[in-house]
């Protein structure tokens, strides 16, 4: 690709939008190397797409790259960092490698606090179904259309990454902005920074193109009138272009009518729950007819999407126990997904929470004490570091702290992961949704309570 140098070398491959990357460069005929810590099902697939992977980092890894990428997660003295340096070999972040891609075609970048992931894999899947043949850089696994492609379509639909700030290296034509909100404060320290860094990111798109914002968000209504770029808004707020009305709502899926500055233009149905997957496929809807696409055509495709991993995600049920995963690790994230939860009317609904970065417990640990109301049961794991510095002080005690400001039993803290999967199948019953929540490894919890009800359920028959 033109601008990109032949041999490019990714620090942290592994990482879900790394390895998208990764991909579509492999696609474009790149000679692709990346390290990671330790090698998974993603490396391998790389591996078998023609990839140069090595465990661990080393000097040595980078010797050969012209251009060398980093995530978010590579810290500066990393040692490959230190020798590409040394060496002379520009080294660049993962969005300006993903905006070099952009370049070359006509972007639609999905930013927000909340929801990027699932807003960004049904824009894909649009666009993909709609025989558009996008390129894709998704910050997840979509079901049925992965994380990445090089298509030979005009679009590349990428999610665009806030947390450090990158993301204003992106020149999409289309911005889609699902909301605002604290978080990451480690980087940006206050809200009013945030802020800016989302109008920064808006400015970026380029002449001739387009904003979809969710006019429920305060902020992006203020952004939106700073603007000069078209918008296009969407939303519940009664001013909105897009809106939804007569809301549907089950376990299973979810529906809602759609008007377009008050004319009613059809019905919205998905088949996954919860009002605010509606909402992210309603800002999707409003691109998809932007690009001239046919209403009846998009909420068809839009319909047949069957979700993204870790989001919403049933990886069992044993004995009339459910357990879903859920990525949320932000007080809104976490009260969306407990609500989506309620509507599928658990006997009980139990949150298995485990906060993500001491910096975001430090900040957030109030909010995070409200956002558990709908749940009969909340139980916390320990702090996942994801490679921060523990803070003296900070612990997921504080949540737990704040939650007893809310409610008076139902709260429990378990330093292991093994000590909460022992109380939790010691206390699971028939009829009970358990949701484990965070960005971190809680995830597992859930398996091996499952592996653990169905000892108990073998022992039971026998």
């Amino acid at each position: 690709m033109p601008g990109i140098p032949q041999k490019v070398h990714f620090i942290g491959i592994g990482g879900v939008g790394m390895s998208g990357i990764a991909q579509i460069l492999l696609s474009l005929g790149h000679q692709v190397s990346g390290s990671d810590a330790k090698t998974s099902a993603v490396t391998e697939r790389l591996q078998e797409l023609g990839a140069r992977i090595y465990e661990g980092h080393s000097p040595t890894n980078v010797t050969d790259a012209e251009i060398v990428v980093t995530s978010s997660a590579i810290r500066p003295d990393n040692q490959e960092v230190l020798a590409a340096s040394r060496i002379g070999i520009r080294i660049v972040p993962r969005a300006r490698m993903l905006g070099l891609i952009m370049k070359e075609q006509k972007g639609i970048a999905v930013a927000g606090a909340h929801g990027k992931t699932t807003t960004t894999s049904l824009a894909a899947f649009l666009l993909e179904r709609a025989g558009l043949d996008p390129s894709y850089v998704i910050g997840g696994e979509a079901a049925e259309i992965g994380n990445a492609k090089a298509g030979a379509g005009e679009y590349l639909v990428a999610e665009a990454d806030e947390s450090d700030g990158s993301f204003v290296l992106l020149d999409p034509t289309i911005a889609l902005v699902t909301n605002v909100e604290n978080d990451h404060l480690d980087h940006y320290h206050t809200l009013e920074n945030i802020a800016q860094a989302f109008k920064d990111f808006l400015m970026r798109v380029r002449p001739g193109g387009v904003m979809v914002l969710c006019a429920d968000d305060p902020i992006l209504r203020r952004l939106a009138g700073e603007m000069e770029t078209p918008v296009i808004t969407y939303g519940h707020s009664p001013d909105a272009e897009y809106r939804l009305e007569s809301f549907s709502l089950n376990c299973i899926t979810s529906g809602a009518d759609v008007y377009r500055r008050g004319e009613f233009l059809g019905r919205l149905e998905l088949s996954i729950p919860g009002r605010h997957n509606l909402l992210n496929a309603l800002g999707v809807l409003a691109v998809g007819l932007h690009l001239g696409l046919e209403f009846g055509e998009i909420v068809g495709i839009l319909k047949t999407f069957r979700g993204v991993k870790r989001r919403f995600e049933t990886i069992g049920e044993i004995s009339g126990v459910r357990v879903v995963d859920d990525y949320a690790h932000h007080p809104t994230e976490v009260q969306a997904t407990l609500e989506a939860a309620r509507q599928t009317n658990p006997g009980r609904l139990i949150a298995v929470f485990q906060p993500h970065r001491y910096t975001r417990t430090q900040f957030l640990h109030k909010e995070f004490g409200a956002s558990f109301a709908t749940a009969d049961v909340v139980l916390l794991n320990s702090i996942y570091s994801a490679g921060e510095t523990p803070i003296e002080g900070v612990t997921a005690q504080l949540i737990v702290d704040e939650i007893k400001k809310h409610r008076k039993d139902g709260v429990g803290y378990f330093e292991t992961q093994d000590e909460l999967v022992s109380y939790l199948s010691g206390m699971a019953q028939a009829g009970d949704l358990i949701l484990t929540l965070g960005a971190g490894d809680i995830r597992e919890s859930g398996f091996a309570l499952l592996k653990r009800l169905e000892g108990f359920a073998g022992g039971n028959s026998a």
